[in-house]
């Protein structure tokens, strides 16, 4: 395929760009550079996104993406890894894209890889979902974390204010008792986007939600707030102290983001600042907890093996008394 085509087909196949405007979304407008934030964070995504799509195959996007600013560029390889799945999925494509992103570069934003995706996954008709068999079996909960984000960006009304909840998922059913807190874990990182990163609006979304479910809303909240930012120090101590009794979850998401962005030579200014007033902690600090406390690659029905590693950073972060 010539530049030429393969351009056309990166317009043809990549989303608009104004599905990442606040306004076109509904999402709350804080302040111009919170709005600022949030929309660069979906125009990095479709950027990787684009460049794989335009691209002869994974490798040769990779001198783009790398290009791509440190804050952002996470986003854009979650984005690389959602188009690699969807092209993966077209007839005729061989089914490598996203396997040669996930063994070059991409290798080091598995945790963002997994989540692009479960953006394809809720993208793509179920005849054509990704294989997931081949993926890292405590780190596939990812997939559905995404899954949850996309849906809860993309379909506010039904999933945010409606508080949706899908009777089928798409993953396996002897799985189906964890999989729906894992969907939550992504709906609760889009409330930090769906909220615009206004402390006071993402828990009063929060609380319109079952307590059941707020556990898994917070730790996705904390993620957000970790990995994306767009908070200062006094709306964070807010947030902390404004969860209650979800304070464990809340700093698990936070630690996880810090071990998102630390393992991949991402750490910025607003990592440092997020787990020192979530976490009590350094960003590497905070990594290092997620990194002691992860088990072994085996998985349960009744407790996967991603929960027990949850559980165990919560404990570890609450228990150190830095919090």
């Amino acid at each position: 395929m010539t530049a030429g085509l393969r351009a056309l087909r990166r317009r043809i196949l990549t989303p608009a760009l104004s599905s990442t405007s606040l306004e076109v979304r509904g999402f709350r407008k804080k302040n111009p550079t919170a709005q600022e934030l949030l929309e660069t964070v979906g125009r990095s995504f479709l950027e990787g996104y684009g460049r794989i799509v335009e691209a002869p195959d994974s490798q040769a996007a990779e001198p783009r993406l790398e290009a791509i600013p440190r804050e952002f560029r996470g986003f854009a390889y979650e984005g690389a890894a959602m188009a690699c799945s969807i092209m993966d999925a077209l007839p005729g494509s061989g089914g490598r894209r996203l396997s040669g992103l996930l063994a070059g570069r991409g290798g080091a934003h598995t945790y963002m890889a997994y989540v692009g995706i479960g953006w394809a996954m809720a993208r793509l008709p179920r005849m054509l979902h990704p294989d997931t068999e081949d993926t890292d079996p405590l780190l596939r909960w990812l997939i559905l974390d995404g899954y949850g984000f996309h849906q809860a960006y993309f379909h506010t009304d039904r999933y945010v204010r409606g508080q949706h909840r899908e009777r089928k998922l798409p993953w396996p059913e002897d799985q189906a008792s964890y999989a729906h807190r894992a969907v939550d874990q992504g709906i609760g990182r889009a409330l930090w986007f769906v909220g615009g990163t206004d402390v006071d609006a993402v828990l009063a979304l929060v609380d319109a939600f079952p307590p059941a479910r707020r556990g898994d809303l917070f730790s996705g909240v904390g993620l957000a707030a970790t990995y994306a930012g767009g908070a200062g120090a006094d709306e964070l101590l807010r947030l902390r102290e404004g969860v209650g009794a979800y304070r464990p979850q809340l700093l698990q998401g936070s630690a996880f983001a810090a071990e998102a962005r630390e393992h991949a030579g991402l750490t910025v200014p607003h990592t440092h600042l997020a787990t020192e007033v979530l976490c009590g902690m350094k960003p590497h600090e905070a990594a290092g907890v997620c990194r002691e406390q992860r088990p072994g690659a085996s998985d349960r029905v009744d407790m996967p093996a991603y929960e027990t590693w949850r559980q165990g950073i919560a404990g570890a972060l609450v228990s150190e008394g830095r919090s």
